[in-house]
């Protein structure tokens, strides 16, 4: 393929609300909008990890540095021709950075072949069943209101945030008001193996899965609480690449996998871990950081490969976020979601949004001599 050029844009949206899990709290979403531009066609990606030390040690600052000092150098010197070339030149890294490259990528090869991004990764086109997130509160009586609010677009599930001192009260009153609901929880790494017994106790709940309880390398402790607990474990931010994987299943570290297009790099490495889980008989389900609009739609895309058994955690665009820069925005009807008609995602990027938002842009042209000038 012959690469015209690549561009940057940073963009920062505000939340409807506080986003609060056990790791700290953010009130904007930042993300890196790349576009790539080859064969008169133009795929788009997002980089799109959040801000501070809230998820992981990377950020907005360190993944724009990543982008344009190391990883679209190496593209455009390098030349891929296929998303196999560009998955080697990337190599290992930054991996929110690399997501924004790897699937802005498969979004170009999808409209250059004119077909859906789901066809184009081996799923089938049908709705995704969504799910409801909400984070930690104030009050119960919060956390009730909100639950209640947002549960009108018909979720096919609610997940909770929970942390020590943060978990059975919340529970009970959610049972409480909403009765048999398909329930889950979040812990976001916030407890021990000093709480195995006090986790254990969250059987009662009857709960679809507890999230990713322990420490994210804690595969071991993972599976010392599973062997003891009725509900099944998630990894999510345990499952961080097809190594730890593989590792956990073999332990038995955890009954489900979420799968985030962020935290593994891309879309390769995704559908790596999908079929890995789906040998192993191991369900798994597309979560969310949450991203904006280029990176939910990827993620209901990849959400259509036949081992997804769970509702995603992607909801609609005015669920997290005052505004979108997709059109259309996504949308949850009926608890589900239906992929537009059109190649690639289907979901194409707003200008007028982009502009209002955008925090910083740069370009990276493709040259004959250097592999790339900035511009």
């Amino acid at each position: 393929m012959k690469i015209e050029k690549i561009t940057l844009r940073h963009v920062r949206v505000p939340l409807v609300e506080p986003f609060r899990i056990s790791n700290g709290s953010v009130s904007e979403k930042d993300g890196i909008i790349v576009s790539v531009f080859a064969d008169g066609v133009t795929g788009h990606g997002e980089a799109s990890p959040m801000s501070g030390s809230f998820y992981s040690g990377e950020t907005p600052e360190s993944t724009w540095t990543s982008l344009r000092e190391e990883l679209i150098p190496r593209i455009l010197a390098g030349r891929p021709e296929s998303i196999g070339d560009v998955n080697a030149i990337l190599g290992d890294g930054n991996p929110f950075a690399r997501a924004g490259i790897e699937t802005a990528f498969w979004d170009l090869q999808a409209h250059k072949d004119g077909v859906p991004l789901y066809a184009a990764l081996g799923g089938t086109r049908r709705p995704v069943e969504s799910g409801l997130a909400v984070g930690i509160y104030p009050s119960i009586s919060e956390l009730l209101r909100a639950v209640e609010k947002y549960l009108v677009e018909g979720y096919r599930r609610l997940k909770i945030k929970v942390e020590p001192g943060w978990d059975t009260q919340p529970l009970t009153e959610v049972r409480k008001r909403f009765g048999d609901i398909p329930l889950m929880v979040d812990a976001n790494c916030a407890y021990t193996r000093g709480h195995i017994d006090h986790l254990k106790s969250l059987d009662e709940f009857g709960l679809i899965m507890i999230e990713q309880p322990l420490p994210r390398n804690d595969l071991e402790g993972h599976a010392l609480l599973q062997a003891q607990i009725r509900t099944p474990l998630c990894l999510d931010e345990g499952a961080e690449d097809l190594n730890a994987v593989r590792k956990a299943i073999a332990l038995g570290s955890c009954r489900i996998i979420n799968i985030k297009i962020q935290r593994l790099g891309g879309l390769t490495n995704a559908i790596a871990v999908h079929d890995l889980c789906a040998e192993a008989g191991v369900p798994v389900w597309a979560g969310t950081m949450p991203e904006l609009g280029i990176g939910c739609a990827q993620a209901i895309h990849l959400a259509t490969l036949g081992n997804f058994r769970y509702p995603t955690d992607v909801e609609s665009s005015l669920r997290w976020f005052v505004d979108d820069i997709i059109d259309p925005m996504i949308r949850v009807t009926d608890g589900m979601i239906r992929i537009p008609e059109g190649a690639g995602s289907a979901y194409r990027l707003d200008p007028g949004k982009i502009r209002k938002f955008m925090v910083r842009e740069e370009s990276f042209a493709a040259s004959q001599t250097s592999g790339s000038t900035v511009h």
